[in-house]
């Protein structure tokens, strides 16, 4: 069995860990933005999550002969570490409901504020307990100064929020004024009828292809549709279809577009319930690092005697069954009663949804090799140094700019604090990564 023992190995571990995690709710916010039911999101990520569990058991787990201190993964399947693997499956569900509850809150509030709130949870209590059952094994005068800066990043975080939320609601209160004012003209000119015929052709990065019938939306299931207009509206449906596909990215019309064909409905809903569910999921994040810790480290000395503790890899594999089992439970029950808006589905239509589907599985592998980094680098050099991870805003928030146009046009203020926010995130990360040691391992009485 392969064991990373080496500090500057754990370290270079945490920071593709990092990079990972912060990466893998991006595919989630472009699939629910391009109208995909979650659940069928969630089913693929969570599958393609334990591939890679497996993968790491039966190569990095099994790799050379095994020993009394770090036997092989089969070898563990037969021992009587109960104790051990409840502790990862309690994580594994944990992880189940906080990457469900990000799911959700994605739509809500941004993947910038979901993974501000949720990943400064995770680090401020998840490192604390970390550091109290790891004996203090990491430099606490550089561990909890990196902490108090991402309580400095929540709180700068929240205003960029609320300050980008009111940039967001001035433009909306411009664009209805100016639908008014058109709707106003229109109904002083006068139109002849006329006979179109429009190709719309999707772009492999584009949105979900649309076409209009008789002025209503539809998804369209084919790359290129012809559609006939013959009543006076149409030609102004059609007008305005081709107006938000224009749509400058960070303006009302993309917010209003971006709304009329995503799968979970958040206009009207109130942006504190999403700050909530928000809550909900770093909380989740917070406990499933202990509970890792625990299920490895057996602090409190629950396992018979001579039993070997559970590696990493053995405990990444039952955590991720749990996360499996969990998963299919709840999204199966959502499937038949779905919330927010979102449309009904069963396990047939998920079997059959193909689209998008390549996504949600790229999502779960690049989740399952963060959460195993972060796990074996936490196991080398400190469970409190590998929440450093969960500093996902640093890269999230990136992916939030550059795909979802999150902050395009926003004020002088919004951008301001965006930068501060993103500063302390970086000196977080730096001074929670310098505070690892090596883990001296001592063979269990």
């Amino acid at each position: 069995m392969y064991v990373m023992k080496d500090e500057v190995g754990a370290i270079a571990l945490m920071v593709v860990s990092l990079w990972c995690l912060g990466s893998w709710p991006a595919l989630f916010n472009v699939l629910e933005q391009r109208g995909r039911v979650p659940m069928h999101t969630y089913l693929d990520y969570t599958i393609a999550n334990f591939a890679v569990a497996l993968l790491f058991a039966f190569t990095l787990g099994e790799i050379g002969p095994g020993t009394n201190e770090f036997p092989n993964f089969i070898t563990q399947l037969f021992q009587e570490n109960g104790a051990s693997v409840a502790f990862a499956m309690f994580g594994g569900l944990a992880l189940c409901l906080g990457n469900m509850g990000m799911q959700y809150s994605l739509a809500f509030v941004g993947i910038s504020l979901t993974e501000v709130v949720s990943a400064s949870l995770a680090v401020v209590l998840g490192t604390t307990v970390n550091y109290f059952l790891d004996d203090g094994l990491n430099r606490a005068s550089i561990l909890f100064p990196g902490v108090a800066c991402f309580l400095v990043a929540v709180v700068l975080g929240s205003f960029c929020h609320a300050s980008n939320a009111a940039d967001i609601a001035a433009k909306l209160e411009v664009a209805q004024d100016d639908v008014i004012r058109r709707k106003l003209g229109d109904d002083e000119s006068t139109t002849n009828d006329s006979h179109e015929y429009v190709g719309l052709l999707s772009d492999p990065g584009s949105k979900s292809q649309r076409c209009m019938v008789k002025g209503s939306e539809k998804e369209s299931g084919s790359s290129y549709t012809i559609t006939s207009h013959g009543d006076k509206s149409s030609s102004k449906d059609m007008e305005e279809e081709q107006f938000a596909d224009n749509a400058v990215v960070g303006s009302a019309e993309f917010f209003e577009d971006l709304e009329s064909h995503r799968a979970i409905k958040v206009k009207g809903k109130s942006v504190l319930f999403g700050l909530v569910i928000t809550l909900f999921t770093g909380v989740c994040y917070a406990a499933f690092s202990p509970l890792f810790n625990l299920a490895t480290n057996d602090q409190f000395h629950l396992l018979k005697p001579g039993v070997p503790h559970l590696v990493v890899y053995t405990t990444f594999f039952y955590f991720s069954i749990a996360l499996l089992i969990a998963s299919v439970i709840f999204n199966v029950y959502l499937l038949y009663n779905p919330v927010l808006g979102i449309p009904k589905s069963s396990l047939k239509n998920y079997i059959n949804d193909w689209e998008g589907r390549h996504l949600a599985l790229i999502a779960g592998l690049v989740c399952g090799l963060g959460n195993g980094f972060q796990f074996m680098g936490g196991q080398a050099a400190g469970y409190a140094a590998a929440d450093a991870v969960q500093a996902l805003p640093l890269v999230g928030t990136l992916w939030g700019i550059v795909l979802f146009g999150e902050y395009h046009g926003s004020s002088r203020k919004t951008h301001t604090l965006l930068v501060a926010m993103l500063s302390m995130f970086a000196v977080a990360v730096f001074l929670l990564i310098a505070s690892s040691t090596e883990r001296r391992v001592l063979p269990k009485p």
